[in-house]
């Protein structure tokens, strides 16, 4: 529809109209990271930390080798170029990441799961790696201007500052400001539920978005980072106010709080799915150059590299198969519930083959590759820079790497959503699938359910 109703196609919308929706689309990306970072299991993300770092550099580097493979031997592309081009593609779109987890709850909740775990954090570190690169090609024009231009800094600037937000983060949380919550501001928050819940809500996300912009880094990290302190903040005993079994508990018990992601429900949620999310995927149809696609040479071109990239992303899931074979654990051998007894006796001797430990793990690799091909917004904005800005990149180049982005921005999700859909139920109840929540939230869940069934037998 961006395509459409803007410059790309049929310009219907007043140039001053699609701005507009260019900046309420942001928002929407911003709170769609947001409430990604709400919902991300701090756990998950620890406890897969290295498996996902494997993951976001294999998302990085493989691309960019590609690109120089095809575009700077092949074509015949220049060296910077290529780069720019290869960094484009090499950035993964979290918004689309985020948008694709939530849209495919009802077959499985991949938040929950230890492949979406590894999803989401391999998704921010590219996000955050392609936004320093987007601050250094942005500086490009400055040097083939030949302007002074600090490069030590301009290339540390984002890595340090990210850094330390990544570091600082979790530990003034666990240090500081949640021990001060919880004796101090959490009891009196409880008499207001929701209210309370949006301001604190509104004023960290600020804060968050404010520090990151200030000092260089991406603010969608930003917003990332403000919902996974949130999440952190509440007392976890059984009679902390936010440790509640739903939503309507929260709202009507007094002592009892909602919490932050029903806040986000009741708020914000539908405006997010029907207007600020369709702007922002609209966003990025307004800056697709659709006409000056439609050359044979264009269209060959763009169709080879999206296959290049296509695969470049998909090979970050070869990290789970990888995983399995050098280290398979406790969780692997629990999650296959299915299989021929031969099969699970294999599996509690602790003697399985090579195919025995891949094929369990070749379904979720799948989705963690496909997951990833998602370009999008990052993509545009890298190689628009690049095109704009610079004097590096061709006209060529530039339609290619709109073919490539264009394409695995829809490929990627389509993709997993047909997995999801047809496998999904088998992954979740899979070695990387769902993942118990422990917790005394949890733990009363399961004391109420024992206590059902064992009225229902009665």
């Amino acid at each position: 529809m961006g395509i459409i109703y803007g410059v790309p196609l049929a310009n219907i919308l007043h140039h001053d109209w699609q701005e507009t929706f260019i900046y309420l689309g942001y928002i929407g990306l911003i709170l769609i990271i947001f409430e990604g970072g709400l919902t991300t299991r701090l756990d998950l993300l620890r406890n897969n930390f290295v498996l996902s770092l494997l993951g976001a550099a294999t998302g990085v580097i493989v691309p960019i080798v590609f690109s120089y493979l095809l575009l700077f031997l092949g074509f015949g592309y220049g060296a910077v170029e290529t780069f720019i081009i290869g960094a484009a593609l090499s950035a993964t779109s979290l918004g689309t990441t985020f948008a694709v987890i939530a849209g495919n709850v009802e077959s499985v909740d991949l938040s929950q799961t230890r492949v979406g775990a590894v999803l989401v954090s391999a998704a921010v570190m590219d996000d955050v790696t392609g936004l320093v690169m987007l601050s250094v090609i942005h500086d490009l024009g400055l040097l083939s201007d030949g302007g002074n231009v600090n490069l030590g800094w301009l290339i540390g600037r984002p890595i340090v500052a990210s850094a330390a937000m990544a570091i600082l983060t979790p530990v003034l949380s666990k240090w500081l400001f949640a021990p001060l919550f919880r004796k101090y501001i959490e009891a009196r928050f409880a008499r207001y539920d929701h209210l309370s819940n949006i301001i604190l809500m509104i004023l960290v996300l600020s804060a968050f978005l404010s520090i990151a912009a200030y000092t260089g880094t991406s603010v969608l990290f930003g917003a990332f980072l403000a919902g996974s302190f949130l999440t952190y903040l509440p007392s976890k005993h059984p009679e902390g106010p936010f440790v509640v079994l739903s939503r309507e508990e929260g709202e009507r018990e007094k002592d009892k709080s909602p919490t932050f992601v029903h806040t986000f429900e009741c708020y914000l949620i539908d405006a997010l799915n029907y207007v600020l999310a369709p702007l922002f995927f609209a966003s990025i149809g307004f800056a697709v150059p659709f006409l000056s696609l439609w050359t044979g040479e264009a269209i060959w071109k763009g169709v080879v590299f999206t296959l290049m990239m296509l695969l470049g992303k998909v090979l970050v899931g070869s990290w789970i198969v990888i995983w399995e074979v050098f280290h398979p654990s406790q969780e692997v051998q629990k999650g296959q519930s299915s299989g021929s007894d031969s099969e699970k006796q294999e599996s509690k001797s602790g003697n399985k083959s090579f195919m025995g430990k891949v094929k369990p793990a070749l379904e979720p690799a799948l989705l963690l590759g496909m997951a990833m091909v998602a370009r999008g917004e990052i993509g545009l904005l890298i190689v628009e820079i690049g095109y704009n800005n610079t004097s590096y990149v061709s006209e060529a180049g530039f339609i290619t790497a709109i073919w490539a982005i264009l394409l695995n921005t829809i490929i990627g999700p389509v993709a997993v959503g047909m997995l999801v859909k047809y496998r999904g139920t088998k992954i979740g109840e899979g070695a990387w699938g769902l993942v118990p929540a422990s917790g005394p939230a949890e733990d009363r869940r399961q004391a109420e359910e024992a206590g059902q069934a064992a009225q229902d037998r009665v």
